[in-house]
C-alpha cells in the first residue's frame, strides 16, 4: 500500500531567498552526501545516528530564548516550550529506532563525536545568527522527509521486513497494537514536516522581525 494522502506536504520545499538562505542549504546538502555515503541504505541504522543529532537544535534553541527572553525582560511568544518540544519528539524518535536499529560500537562512537562537534557548531550559530539557525534545520528537516520516504518505499517494495512497531512508539503515537514499522515511519516522517514547516516560518519571523 503506497501512502499518498500528504504529497503535497512532503513536497514542500523552502526556495533560498538570500545569501543566508543558500549558505544553510549548502551546509545541509553537504552534510547529506557523508550520511549517504556511510549509511547507504541501512536506514534503521541512520536513524539512530541521524536522530541523537537532530534533538539538538531545540534544546539549544529553547536555551538561547530562554536567555534572551530574561536578557531582553520580555516574552518568549511561545518559542521556548515549543523548540524543548521539538527536542523531546526528536528523542522520543531516537528512542524508537533504538529498538528496531541496535547501533554498532563505530556508530555509537560517531553518534558521541557526531553530537559533541555539532551541538557546539549549532549553539554558537544560533547564538550569532539565529535565523540561518533555523534555516538550516528547515532544510535539515526536509532532507528527513525524504530520507523517511526513501524507507517506507525499501519496507513496501519488501527489501525491509516490516516489523513490529515497538511498544514505546505505540504508547507515544497512540498506534494500535498491531501496528508495524511501515506505520511508525509514517508517523515519524510527519513529524519530521512539522519540524521543518515550523523551523521554515521562524526563521521568516526573525529576518522580518517579528521575533
Amino acid at each position: 500500500m503506497k501512502d499518498t494522502s500528504d504529497t503535497v506536504l512532503l513536497d514542500r520545499h523552502h526556495a533560498p531567498r538570500d545569501i543566508h538562505d543558500r549558505i544553510a542549504l549548502r551546509l545541509v546538502k553537504f552534510m547529506r552526501v557523508f550520511a549517504d555515503r556511510f549509511f547507504a541504505k541501512r536506514y534503521g541504522h541512520r536513524a539512530v545516528v541521524l536522530e541523537t543529532v537532530a534533538a539538538v537544535p531545540g534544546m539549544v534553541g529553547g536555551l538561547l530564548q530562554h536567555l534572551k527572553a530574561i536578557r531582553h525582560i520580555r516574552d518568549d511568544q511561545g518559542w521556548i516550550r515549543e523548540l524543548l518540544d521539538e527536542a523531546e519528539n526528536e528523542r522520543m524518535h531516537l528512542m524508537t529506532f533504538i529498538h528496531i536499529a541496535q547501533p554498532t560500537r563505530l556508530e555509537r562512537l560517531i553518534i558521541m563525536v557526531g553530537q559533541a562537534i555539532f551541538y557546539n557548531a549549532y549553539f554558537f550559530l544560533y547564538l550569532f545568527a539565529p535565523r540561518t539557525a533555523h534555516r538550516v534545520v528547515g532544510y535539515l528537516e526536509e532532507e528527513a522527509v525524504v530520507s523517511y520516504t526513501q524507507y517506507l518505499a525499501e519496507i513496501d517494495a519488501g527489501r525491509v521486513e516490516n516489523v513490529a512497531a515497538p511498544q514505546i512508539a505505540k504508547d507515544y503515537w497512540g498506534l494500535p497494537s498491531d501496528a508495524r514499522l511501515r506505520e511508525v515511519v509514517l508517523v515519524i516522517r510527519a513529524d519530521e514536516a512539522g519540524h521543518r514547516d515550523r523551523n521554515h516560518e521562524m526563521a521568516d519571523d526573525i529576518a522580518a522581525g517579528r521575533h
